[in-house]
Order: C-alpha cells, then sequence, then structure tokens
C-alpha cells in the first residue's frame, strides 16, 4: 500500500480541481490511501471526495511562515510513514513540512527555493495551460509528461465529482424553508478575487426576474460577503415570491448540497462555480477580467460567455480602465437564452 500526503491549495475552486490529481493518483496506485493537508474549512470538502482517506488541519494561516510550527507538524506526520508527498502550492514554505517528515519522493512545480526541499522537481508548469493539468500531471511520471500534448486534452482528464448526501440536502432544504416543487436556477453573483469579476447587479436580476416569470425558483448563493449583492439582486427582481437569498445562511457543505438541487448555475468564475461543476449542474459561466483558458469549469455541461474587447483577460482585480465593460456589455439575454427550459412548470 503507498501512503499519499498532498499538502494541498487554499482556494475553493483550486481545492476543488485538486480531486482531479486524487483520481489520477489512484488510476496510477489503486492501493494508494491520500491524506490531504489543508486549511480547516477545506475538510467538508474533501470529506465528499472519494478518492481522500481523511484531511489533515493546516493551522497554519496563509503566508504564515512560522518554521518552527511547521517543523514540529513535520515531525508528527513522520509517524505515519508518508511513501510520496505531493505539493500543490509553489511557495517554499509549503514544501518544508514534507522535507521536516522525511517523506522519501517529494513531487512539486519549481517555484521559489524549493530545490532540496522536493526530490521530484517538474521544471516547467507554463508547459501546461490549465491549473487541472499540472495538478495531473504531478502524479505521472516527469520523463513521460513534457507537455499538456503528453495528458491528451483537457476532455481526457479525470474531473472533480463531489459526491452529495441526499440526507443531508433534505435537511438544509427544511431547515431554510425551501422546496423542490419548481426546478431550480442557482445564480453566484460573487467573487472573491474582485469586483472585475463580477457581473453587474441588475444583470443577474434580470436573469431573476425572467427565470421566476417562466416558473422556475432562484436560489442566490455566496458568503456572508455577498449578502448585500444578493438582497439587491433579489430587491431588483421585485422579491418576488420564488427568489431566495442564500448568502450567508449556509455553510459551504450546505451550499455545496444545494447547488446538487439545481438545474442550471449561473455563476462568475469563482469557487461556487467550480462547485457547481462538479456537483453535475448546467454551468453557465460569465468571465470579465479572467479567462476560461486556465481555470474553465470542469464539466462537459458548461457554456462560457464573455465579451471580446481586446482588454480583456487583463486579470486584474479591479478593472484598470475604471468602465468594466468587459462584464456591462455582457446582456442578460445570452445567459437566459442558454438555460435549459425543459423542466419548468
Amino acid at each position: 500500500m503507498t501512503r499519499v500526503l498532498v499538502i494541498g491549495p487554499s482556494w475553493v475552486g483550486d481545492m476543488v480541481m485538486s480531486q482531479s490529481l486524487y483520481k489520477a493518483i489512484k488510476q496510477q496506485h489503486p492501493d494508494a490511501t491520500i491524506d490531504v493537508m489543508a486549511p480547516g474549512w477545506c475538510a467538508p470538502i474533501l470529506a465528499r471526495m472519494p478518492e481522500v482517506n481523511r484531511s489533515i488541519d493546516m493551522p497554519l494561516g496563509h503566508g504564515e511562515f512560522a518554521l518552527g510550527n511547521r517543523y514540529q507538524l513535520g515531525k508528527r506526520l513522520a509517524k505515519h510513514g508518508y511513501d510520496h508527498a505531493y505539493v500543490l502550492p509553489n511557495s517554499a514554505k509549503s514544501a518544508l513540512i514534507p522535507w521536516f517528515a522525511g517523506i522519501p519522493t517529494r513531487t512539486g512545480w519549481k517555484g521559489e527555493m524549493r530545490y532540496g526541499l522536493l526530490n521530484d522537481l517538474r521544471p516547467n508548469k507554463k508547459a501546461f495551460q490549465y491549473m487541472v493539468e499540472r495538478y495531473v500531471a504531478l502524479a505521472h511520471p516527469r520523463a513521460t509528461m513534457q507537455s499538456s500534448v503528453s495528458l491528451g486534452g483537457l476532455e481526457g482528464l479525470p474531473k472533480p465529482e463531489l459526491t452529495i448526501d441526499p440526507d443531508a440536502q433534505a435537511a438544509v432544504i427544511t431547515k431554510l424553508g425551501l422546496n423542490q416543487d419548481r426546478p431550480i436556477v442557482g445564480l453566484c453573483p460573487g467573487a472573491e478575487f474582485g469586483p472585475a469579476k463580477k457581473w453587474p447587479e441588475q444583470h443577474y436580476a434580470e436573469v431573476a426576474r425572467q427565470m421566476h416569470a417562466k416558473g422556475f425558483q432562484v436560489w442566490l448563493f455566496g458568503s456572508a460577503k455577498d449578502i448585500d449583492t444578493c438582497e439587491k439582486i433579489a430587491a431588483l427582481a421585485d422579491n418576488a415570491p420564488n427568489i431566495h437569498v442564500l448568502a450567508g445562511k449556509t455553510n459551504l457543505i450546505e451550499a455545496v448540497d444545494l447547488l446538487g438541487a439545481c438545474q442550471t448555475v449561473v455563476s462568475n468564475d469563482s469557487g461556487l462555480m467550480h462547485i457547481a461543476a462538479a456537483v453535475n449542474c448546467q454551468v453557465i459561466a460569465i468571465y470579465g477580467s479572467t479567462s476560461p483558458d486556465y481555470t474553465p469549469p470542469l464539466t462537459s455541461k458548461v457554456d462560457i460567455v464573455h465579451t471580446d474587447i481586446e482588454c480583456r483577460p487583463c486579470f486584474q482585480r479591479e478593472c484598470p480602465l475604471g468602465h468594466l465593460k468587459c462584464l456591462k456589455d455582457l446582456d442578460p439575454s445570452r445567459v437566459i437564452s442558454l438555460i435549459k427550459m425543459d423542466k419548468a412548470s
């Protein structure tokens, strides 16, 4: 049996995409047990990945060096006898714990001063276009993985598939006073990265208004930071009775189960977009300052919409030109035309 430790990412979308690596490891080594060290909030997501044996809480905050603490963590992990470590973040400090743990094989991409810390150092991640390719390539021997061509294309990669707990799903639906009497369109109008990823509230409201008129429920998802945005969208859509603001009312795993109840999810480029893809929704992904050429939703049931103005993608958190035309000029009718209507009542 091969014992594997993964030092996982710290963003929701990246954590969802990392499941493709765990699937690839299992394809290479069916007997492998995979433990993932990641921030505590990741544990519920990891619990919905059948390939993961257990999650290990990373108690150190993002950017915190804390050499002594990393040494102690490594020494505690040494007792588990791991054979192989995969380090997904690019920093040197992320590679310290497997090194302190004495794990014989330590795999990751060339990053800041990681020589020696990683002894299976992969030299050129830019030879792989997509982040998920960069993850999956680590599961394969270095000699066979020279570029995206080696993996056979995005469509051939293992896709994230988060499991839905029917009992937990039913419980949260009851808790929030929801039902599944009508088909559900989920809207995810937030974006942790910044406003240059956020489609305007009035555009989301137009989608909500028209979907409600066509017999759909509309559920508005987000964290506590997105409550104002979601409430504004609901108000602009006349606070119709089947438009429900769920932002700030769910934890992350409850959001997973509720997204799993949706027929279609309209989302900015965000972690919730990747979750929606992983629970088999139809996903309509809206891109502003960023690009699907790096982190697209990993599902065949996806439509990607964006404008083609020459200044995008700029990959900035805020529009450097101050007009946000890449999102403002993306008309709601384009999104509405993509929503499947066959289950509306």
